[in-house]
């Protein structure tokens, strides 16, 4: 998935890309929580110049169901028309950010990455770094002009609810929420608390530093390598719905690792209550 410069890009590059570039990189702003899902208001609010908000439940994902999790991923031709409504052509540099240290903003960075659009990147340090910066902001609502992009899925690699437990087996499987969660000592959303056996905790928070900025690689790959990882592996990650493994998946990335996103995640595993969990 190429390397570290390749995913991200610091809020100096972004402003130097903007002024300079006469193909402008197209913007994307995916604000989104799980205690605040509606991310617009605060996107009207304030955002990057001409940056176009992204709705993440209702165009990065399909509608949640038992069988496929919280956050399954879109038909491929939903998310096409989505991409081009943000003005994105297949030639276009796109940059996603939010203002959670980009744990929502990732998944619009994996999805596209995965539907083949070549030019991808995070803003490291999110919206705070822009704005601490002093870059400039506006408010209301961007209007970009229709993009033609032509997406395919497949240009990165999947597991799901057969193959993730060979991952498990391999102790190459990282759980990466919070480690109450992983533990089974609380479980706020799915059915059953707990993960799936042979899964490390990984807590995709602590791959940023106290300013939302990702650690540089060297410090990742000392983390990854801590938890039995050898350099380079691939490895399988989910974490509840498949959200915030995709930013775990581009620090992964950044450490030279290969990592390998379960899109069902705990969402789909806790559902099916003939699969076993572990707890502690």
């Amino acid at each position: 998935m190429g390397t570290n410069t390749e995913i991200l890009i610091t809020a100096g590059e972004l402003a130097e890309s903007l002024d300079s570039s006469e193909r402008k990189p197209v913007l994307l702003d995916v604000r989104w929580t799980l205690a605040e899902p509606d991310g617009r208001p605060a996107y009207r609010e304030r955002h990057l110049p001409g940056a176009v908000y992204v709705d993440l439940d209702q165009q990065l994902a399909a509608p949640a169901t038992k069988a496929d999790g919280r956050h399954p991923l879109p038909e491929l031709e939903f998310l096409q028309q989505a991409a081009r409504s943000w003005g994105v052509d297949d030639d276009s540099s796109v940059v996603v950010y939010d203002d959670s240290g980009n744990l929502a903003a990732a998944r619009a960075w994996w999805l596209l990455r995965y539907a083949g659009l070549a030019d991808v990147r995070i803003l490291d340090g999110a919206l705070s770094g822009w704005v601490a910066a002093g870059l400039p902001t506006e408010s209301g609502d961007a209007e970009p002009e229709p993009g033609s992009v032509t997406l395919n899925y497949g240009s990165l690699p999947t597991t799901d609810l057969d193959q993730v437990t060979d991952f498990a087996a391999a102790g190459r499987l990282l759980d990466v929420r919070a480690a109450e969660r992983y533990r089974g000592e609380t479980e706020p959303i799915d059915p059953r608390a707990g993960h799936i056996p042979g899964a490390r905790n990984a807590p995709t928070g602590e791959n940023l530093d106290p300013e939302q900025r990702f650690l540089a690689p060297a410090a990742l790959r000392e983390r990854y390598a801590g938890l039995g990882l050898p350099d380079g592996a691939e490895v399988a990650v989910y974490c509840g719905s498949g959200v915030t493994a995709s930013h775990a998946a581009a620090a992964l990335t950044v450490a030279g690792y290969r990592p390998v996103l379960y899109p069902g995640s705990w969402s789909q595993w806790s559902n099916r209550p003939e699969l076993p969990v572990e707890t502690a």
